[in-house]
C-alpha cells in the first residue's frame, strides 16, 4: 500500500470470474464487513470508483444534482 497526503493506492488482480480481493488494510480503513454492499461507478475517461454505503447517498445527489441542471458532472 503505498500512501501520499492521505490518499492510498493498492494494486489487486481481477480472477477469471473477473473478481478481485479488496486489500485488507482497505476493508479495515473503511470497516468493510462481509455482506456489506458497495456501489461501483465507472466512467470510460476516469475509470471506476467503489463507494462503500456510508458514502453513496452524498455522491449520487452530487451525480443527479448535475444532471437535473443540465450540467457536466466533474
Amino acid at each position: 500500500m503505498d500512501c501520499l497526503n492521505g490518499k492510498y493506492a493498492w494494486m489487486v488482480k481481477i480472477g477469471e470470474k473477473g473478481q478481485f480481493v479488496i486489500p485488507k488494510e482497505a476493508r479495515e480503513m473503511f470497516d468493510l464487513q462481509p455482506g456489506n454492499e458497495i456501489l461501483v461507478l465507472g466512467d470510460k475517461e476516469r475509470g471506476i470508483a467503489i463507494l462503500p454505503r456510508e458514502m453513496q447517498r452524498e455522491y449520487i445527489t452530487r451525480i443527479f444534482s448535475g444532471i437535473e441542471d443540465g450540467k457536466k458532472v466533474e
